[in-house]
């Protein structure tokens, strides 16, 4: 019998279409059971409202989730969770853990985020970002954080954390960086730190109460941004300048280290330098004046002499109260 070809293409779909499997929704139904017990431990807040139990959690209409879309398992691996209006204080949500293939995890500006993060955290074994910021987390910074081998970095800025930096991090094969400022953590930079990576550029222990001297081995770093204001450090800090890196941003200030700036290299890329309120010494770098990217610059409040670097683009309160720094835009120095 002789169909039309419309006829027969319609024909084909109505024959084949009872063989194919129909599946109304991409979503794992294992990630999309957690993903609302992750709602109901926030306390269901209001902003979490698109986490709709009779929709697809992979549609992109669930506030901060993504998922892996290029293969058949739609596993979620992005929940980025930022301003949630948690209706009171709630502890980390236990079953965040219980996503396996997830890649990034923000959480950030939630002050009604309390307590620790937990040990499970481990489980997150294909974790490659991890930042909580703008809470009030707790407790330690887990040394368990090291048995999550794929991290690339982890930023746990402006939290309560207290104690020490965990050792353990330098095992993380490919680590490329970590911020913990704005926190109340203690103690020393660990020895293993100059153990980081190849990949490891960024150091940001800004604004908080660690103190002692900093390890020689970290020299052996190749730092982009080096971030330890406003600590309790002291003594050499000089390994954080070198002439044959990238380096962007240097941060020192308002410690209590003690070195010849005179005697150090500068990064052709160096675009700001922080070093206020110290006791470092010597002549300012004449190289200084050939930093074409540099925005920044503070060397107030410190035991430097001699002459400031010619064509000098920042004021006078950058290089004022230090022991004999003269010259534009200070008095002229004294012949």
């Amino acid at each position: 019998m002789y169909f039309p070809s419309c006829t027969l293409v319609l024909l084909l779909v109505l024959t084949t279409h009872h063989f194919i499997p129909s599946r109304t929704e991409n979503c794992n139904p294992d990630d999309k059971k957690t993903l609302l017990q992750i709602k109901k431990q926030f306390g269901n807040p209001t902003k979490l409202s698109s986490w709709d139990p009779t929709t697809d959690c992979c549609n992109s209409t669930w506030l901060g989730v993504d998922c892996d879309n290029f293969t058949p398992t739609y596993r979620v691996t992005d929940l980025d969770l930022s301003d949630l209006d948690l209706p009171k204080p709630v502890s980390f949500p236990p079953s965040i853990t219980n996503l396996p293939s997830l890649n990034l995890l923000f959480l950030t500006r939630i002050p009604n985020l309390v307590g620790p993060i937990p040990q499970s955290i481990s489980d997150l074994t294909n974790l490659r970002f991890l930042s909580i910021t703008q809470t009030n987390i707790s407790g330690e910074i887990p040394n368990i954080l090291s048995k999550i081998k794929t991290l690339v970095t982890i930023t746990l800025s402006n939290n309560k954390h207290t104690g020490p930096l965990p050792a353990s991090l330098s095992t993380i094969p490919s680590l490329g960086g970590i911020a913990f400022d704005g926190n109340q953590l203690t103690g020393t930079i660990p020895e293993s730190y100059g153990s980081f990576p190849k990949l490891f550029t960024g150091l940001i222990l800004s604004r908080n109460r660690l103190s002692g001297k900093i390890p020689a081995s970290l020299g052996n770093l190749n730092l982009s941004d080096v971030g330890l204001s406003r600590n309790a450090f002291k003594g050499d800090a000089s390994m954080f300048f070198k002439s044959n890196i990238s380096t962007l941003t240097i941060s020192l200030a308002m410690n209590s280290f003690a070195f010849d700036i005179g005697k150090v290299g500068l990064s052709k890329d160096l675009n700001a330098l922080d070093l206020r309120n110290n006791k470092i010494y010597g002549v300012l770098p004449e190289g200084l004046s050939k930093l074409r990217f540099l925005h920044k610059l503070n060397v107030s409040y410190n035991n430097l002499c001699g002459q400031i670097p010619t064509n000098s683009r920042f004021d006078e309160y950058c290089y004022a109260h230090n022991k004999c720094l003269c010259g534009s835009p200070l008095p002229a120095c004294k012949t």
